[in-house]
């Protein structure tokens, strides 16, 4: 499971150029710790090239006040709620790192390294009642992740964004690839 992530424009300028083009389009995704059912920036399919916008994070539960913020990567093209948004309205959150908590409740910041490197979790969406929602996606925890939580996010490299929301081969065949390792730190909150 991923319940938080960092979007942070002042500390990584990758993310700041993401920013801006959601601010040009007249969206203002939030900063900082995203948490669910926040606005975030998200990267979707253009007329001729990906885009950058804002959209809430999360679809509507089965119960009032709910929301799903993940779906298994490895069922979604099977389950209902998911199979027609993973066909046809894939997307990808940009982030600056991603939090889980252990079995102890202490949580811990997960990138590739010390920095707030970018890191791409791979996601879909669609509308409710007029509303476009997302949902990202998780799967089985490599070696780097398996000690504190038993999913993990659906990693993309920055190379890897394109095919992921254009090419239906590439999404089916992606979601049973290996993550990547990333480092991991104890959060004092």
């Amino acid at each position: 499971m991923c319940g938080r992530f960092m979007f942070e424009p002042e500390e990584n300028p990758e993310i700041e150029r993401i920013y801006q083009l959601a601010l040009d389009d007249g969206f203002e995704p939030k900063t900082g710790e995203i948490f669910p059912s926040d606005d975030t920036a998200l990267i979707v399919a253009g007329d001729r090239q990906v885009r950058v916008l804002a959209m809430k994070w999360g679809f509507p539960g089965f119960k009032p006040g709910q929301s799903i913020i993940n779906a298994r990567s490895e069922t979604a093209f099977q389950k209902p709620m998911f199979a027609d948004s993973i066909r046809q309205r894939r997307c990808v959150y940009p982030t600056t790192g991603f939090f889980e908590w252990n079995q102890g409740h202490q949580k811990y910041r997960f990138n590739y390294g010390a920095e707030s490197s970018t890191l791409f979790i791979a996601g879909c969406y669609k509308q409710f009642a007029g509303v476009p929602q997302s949902v990202l996606f998780t799967t089985a925890p490599n070696d780097s992740m398996i000690q504190i939580h038993d999913r993990m996010p659906l990693i993309l490299s920055k190379k890897q964004i394109n095919a992921w929301i254009y090419d239906d081969n590439f999404a089916q065949r992606f979601i049973s690839s290996a993550m990547p390792q990333l480092t991991s730190a104890e959060v004092n909150k």
